[in-house]
């Protein structure tokens, strides 16, 4: 397996290098910012969901490792405040976000120009070349492929992280707004 991508390496253009190089920048900074805001929001769930379980048992404190325990002590605790409250931490949790998206809808695009310029590589490789059959054609067509292939993978899974830690920002805050609304309730 490492003869064949050394070797592929070996025969490759530098745009092709270049692509992906970019690619795999790509997939180390989407997989970076996936596991640290995986953790992170993780462990702020984990915050909210024991404070959210503490108020609900009539608790009238809320825990102190709650981010909103913090946040009543050092403001009041009016309806617009927690709103401020609320708002702050879920743009807090999303940050970096973004860049799961940039990376999902750009990395296809990469890969797919690092074909083209494969493509057009190989058939200028042909201009000597009387007779050109599809034996000769195919094995530098596929190898103009994988460009779009690394792409699409880069893609699929920066798309998935984004969807994984999206859905985690959601139960965070369904679980700061739960506890905002027994606060309100209880003033």
């Amino acid at each position: 397996m490492l003869e064949i991508a050394s070797k592929y390496l070996e025969h490759s253009s530098a745009i092709t290098l270049l692509v992906l190089a970019l690619l795999s920048l790509y997939f180390m900074l989407s997989l970076w910012i996936f596991t640290y805001k995986l953790l992170s929001l993780n462990d702020s769930i984990k915050k909210e969901f024991h404070s959210l379980s503490s108020l609900m048992k009539n608790n009238s404190k809320i825990n102190p490792l709650s981010t909103l325990g913090t946040y009543i002590e050092l403001k009041d605790s009016t309806s617009e405040m927690l709103d401020v409250y609320e708002i702050s931490v879920i743009r807090d949790a999303s940050s970096g976000l973004s860049w799961q998206s940039i990376i999902a809808s750009t990395a296809p695009f990469i890969g797919l120009f690092g074909t083209v310029v494969g493509i057009l590589e190989s058939f200028s490789s042909f201009k000597n070349v009387d007779k050109v059959s599809f034996s000769l054609i195919a094995p530098l067509i596929s190898e103009a492929l994988v460009a779009t292939a690394a792409g699409i993978l880069v893609a699929i899974l920066a798309y998935t992280f984004h969807q994984i830690l999206n859905r985690k920002i959601y139960i965070l805050n369904t679980y700061v707004k739960s506890q905002i609304n027994i606060v309100l309730a209880r003033s």
